[in-house]
């Protein structure tokens, strides 16, 4: 009797140890299947922790009632929290726009004339040609092209320009603002361009001998920028490609040259070269012609 209770006693322990140590093999397949991949933390025993002469691992705490998002399965994204960043920046207030009328707008127009935005005499009326020239404007200055001037592009062109005199804000004068040489322009002869002025300087020495209004190609044609020479001249040229009438023609990168403008002298900042530069002027380019001699530097810079 007693020996037949020991055989009991002996085949009860063995079985709680074979459900023991069955669940335990079962606990590493079941973690690896539901944690998406996640990788072991540094003192984590890798899989070769499995090996009969590998210590076997000690059980995981049970998780806190008051888990935060740390407990998640990897892979899992964490809920997006609120925001502690002020509301967004309202948009620019809108000072004047097509239709408007008075003195602010004439102020405008006669400071967009400065920087060669605005070919007409100031009215004081905010029209077709007022918007098209602040549109061009603010897409030059990385500002949304809405051709309304608002704050945003009203303080930039406060900063860029200088408070129209009586004699431009009735259109009699236009006072632009120096032109800031580049410092390749300070040494030799030297065509100096600059596209931020939309100026042309005829620079000796770095002595400026003569300015005048230029225009460049548009977005699709545009002038190239750098340190070139004149290669050719040419006085009464004629475009091989446009068929186009190139007075005092000055070559200086490909079929890119310093010329006269009929269109430019007509039309204003409306138009646009092909790449070329544009002189409005034909009195003052004209005589450039004749001092420019082949080989000299031209410079185009912002």
């Amino acid at each position: 009797m007693r020996r037949n209770h020991r055989t009991t006693l002996i085949a009860t322990t063995l079985t709680s140890t074979a459900v023991i140590a069955a669940a335990a093999v079962g606990c590493g397949p079941q973690a690896a299947k539901g944690g998406a991949g996640a990788p072991s933390s540094p003192g984590s025993p890798s899989a070769s922790a499995s090996s009969p002469s590998s210590p076997s691992a000690p059980a995981s705490p049970a998780a806190s009632p008051t888990s935060s998002a740390d407990d998640k399965p990897a892979g899992t994204p964490a809920a997006p929290r609120a925001s502690a960043t002020t509301a967004a920046k309202p948009a620019p207030k809108v000072l004047m726009s097509n239709g408007s009328k008075g003195s602010q707008v004439k102020e405008l127009q006669a400071r967009l004339a400065q920087i060669g935005w605005f070919d007409d005499t100031p009215t004081g009326t905010y029209g077709a040609a007022t918007t098209a020239a602040v549109k061009g404007f603010q897409g030059k200055r990385g500002l949304p092209e809405t051709g309304a001037t608002d704050s945003a592009t009203w303080d930039k062109l406060l900063g860029m320009t200088t408070a129209p005199t009586a004699q431009e804000l009735a259109g009699r004068a236009v006072n632009k603002p120096v032109a800031k040489l580049d410092a390749r322009c300070m040494t030799g002869r030297a065509l100096c361009i600059s596209k931020t002025s939309r100026t042309l300087s005829w620079v000796i020495d770095g002595k400026v001998q003569s300015t005048m209004d230029v225009r460049f190609g548009s977005q699709y044609t545009p002038t190239r920028e750098g340190v070139f020479k004149v290669f050719e001249k040419s006085r009464n040229h004629v475009s091989t490609i446009y068929h186009t009438a190139m007075p005092y023609a000055m070559f200086f990168s490909g079929g890119q040259a310093v010329h006269y403008s009929s269109d430019f002298a007509a039309r204003g900042y409306n138009g646009a070269s092909h790449g070329c530069v544009n002189v409005r002027d034909k009195a003052k380019i004209a005589a450039l012609f004749d001092q420019v001699h082949t080989g000299d530097k031209v410079v185009v810079y912002w």
